[in-house]
């Protein structure tokens, strides 16, 4: 009879069949993760313009709130007031000389976000979500579930 040995290739196959199994669940739990997000509208990579806050980061707002009132008349001296008016939606609020980030995050139906400073750069997830007043001028409204950009002169 021949002689037995034990087959060195043999524990390399059975290691090569479980990497393989991992790597199809990996690829399952992967897959079934973009489609409940795709499903639900929640994208978990945003376009690197927009916005990725962290979860214990929320929305920040280094704006704060602003000193004018309430009423009307004062957005229509502001030069830029946003209002959440559909779901929830990524935002980012830039000044564009400086760079310096004055809002990033998530901002709820509802929310409102006063800006004194100027000139700003605004970016939206879902444009369709955001009133945008400029001035006192309401900005036409952009379709909803695309990016929204919008830009904020200097008044000189």
């Amino acid at each position: 009879m021949g002689r037995h040995r034990s087959d060195p290739r043999g524990l390399a196959r059975i290691l090569i069949a479980a990497v393989a199994v991992v790597a199809a669940l990996t690829l399952l739990v992967v897959g079934g993760t973009a489609l409940v997000n795709a499903v639900s509208g929640d994208h978990g990579e945003p376009d690197p313009t927009t916005i990725s806050p962290t979860p214990d980061e929320g929305t920040q707002n280094k704006a704060g709130p602003s000193r004018a009132s309430a009423s009307p008349t004062a957005s229509a001296v502001l030069p830029l007031v946003i209002t959440v008016v559909g779901p929830a939606t990524a935002v980012v609020v830039r000044v564009a000389d400086t760079g310096e980030v004055l809002t990033q995050g998530t901002l709820s139906t509802g929310d409102i976000r006063k800006y004194e400073e100027t000139p700003l750069q605004v970016v939206a997830a879902n444009g369709g979500s955001l009133r945008v007043v400029i001035y006192g001028r309401q900005q036409p409204a952009k379709p909803s579930g695309q990016r929204g950009q919008w830009f904020v002169a200097a008044r000189g």
